[in-house]
């Protein structure tokens, strides 16, 4: 069955929700249609932040999830004809070490609220099958890259609060397949960037990159970082947004400038050290996310990186809602019966189903 599914994200930026429409079978993409975008006020902003790193049983979240369910009925009743709704709500934690995972809202009420079936809770299966829970996105990104008619090895890269990377195996035919994707978070990205910027300036992140790019790169942070366990791992594996919140300790003591240049150098050397865990070496490196509005990060990609390095528009992509509609596009598999995550992109023991499906 084809449907015209609205993906619906949240990130950890929280700067609102992203809303697209992806027309699919949950295999091939058929097509990508109307988006729109709903920003969070600065109240909503402040309340949803102070929630981050929580769990459901340490506080009350009545406040939030009304934020949370407001702002997406916002954005569903600007598609009024979508069959389906791909729901994934908003982490506030995530700690896959303790098969604990927390996104907030509820999708069966949401279903009855706007009429629509809505397909949420998309990590939970996957964690209680053994797997991290994240990423989610990658059989949408081995999507792409079929409809791309993408003919080398290519790493779709997400910077987002926390970087992640899918690198697709042209070859194969269905993303569950054993060695079609291998997909991991790479390390901190815009989250560290974006907390510095507004606990010494006051403002959300770095425009363009250019503080970074007056900055001096502190390199005994940088390599100290880069020695930590984590980046040893061999994949998969996944982060919280605040896995690495010790980092403001290690850059309190630099100049503005020299903070940000080192947070800037730390998400982009992790997605260079990301690469001795890849069987397949990209040679078209695709970047989504907010991260690639940041000229220093690119920049710096583009030279530290082997192959070719793109924003995904530049392959006709959008950046902005990308992850919007790969959960539009996982709503599809999980109505169809298809897996939404497998062994070499979460770490799950064989290929999982995730998603509750909640009918009006």
């Amino acid at each position: 069955m084809i449907y015209k599914c609205l993906g619906l994200m949240s990130g950890t930026s929280l700067d609102g929700v992203d809303g697209a429409v992806c027309v699919t079978d949950g295999s091939k993409i058929i097509d990508f249609q109307k988006t729109f975008f709903r920003p969070y006020t600065s109240n909503e902003q402040k309340a949803l932040r102070s929630k981050l790193n929580t769990w459901p049983e340490s506080f009350n979240f009545e406040e939030e999830i009304e934020i949370i369910h407001r702002a997406h009925l916002d954005v569903i009743k600007h598609f009024p004809d979508v069959d389906l709704v791909g729901f994934h709500g908003q982490t506030l934690n995530h700690d896959p070490k303790s098969g604990r995972t927390f996104q907030l809202g509820n999708g069966a009420l949401l279903a009855k609220k706007c009429g629509k079936k809505v397909i949420w809770d998309f990590r939970t299966a996957d964690i209680v099958n053994g797997g991290e829970g994240a990423p989610l996105a990658p059989f949408f990104h081995f999507a792409c890259a079929k409809l791309l008619n993408i003919e080398e090895a290519v790493a779709f890269v997400n910077l987002g609060g926390v970087s992640n990377i899918s690198v697709i195996n042209k070859d194969m035919e269905n993303p569950e397949d054993k060695g079609a994707v291998i997909a991991f978070d790479t390390g901190p990205a815009n989250a560290p960037i974006n907390d510095f910027m507004m606990n010494r300036l006051g403002k959300p992140f770095d425009k363009n990159g250019f503080i970074a790019q007056s900055g001096i790169i502190n390199k005994e942070i940088l390599n100290n970082f880069l020695d930590l366990d984590y980046f040893k791992r061999k994949p998969p594996k996944s982060l919280d947004r605040n896995d690495f919140s010790f980092i403001m300790d290690l850059t309190s003591k630099l100049s503005t400038k020299d903070g940000v240049a080192t947070l800037t150098a730390i998400c982009v050397e992790t997605i260079v050290l990301s690469q001795k865990h890849l069987p397949i070496k990209p040679l078209i490196w695709l970047i989504s996310g907010g991260g690639r509005h940041n000229k220093a990060i690119m920049d710096s990609l583009k030279t530290r990186l082997n192959g070719t390095v793109m924003k995904v528009e530049d392959v006709g992509l959008d950046g902005d809602m990308i992850e919007a509609q790969a959960f539009g596009y996982l709503a599809a598999r999980v109505i169809n019966n298809l897996p939404t995550s497998g062994p070499s992109t979460t770490g799950c023991s064989n290929p999982t189903i995730g998603g509750r499906i909640s009918k009006p």
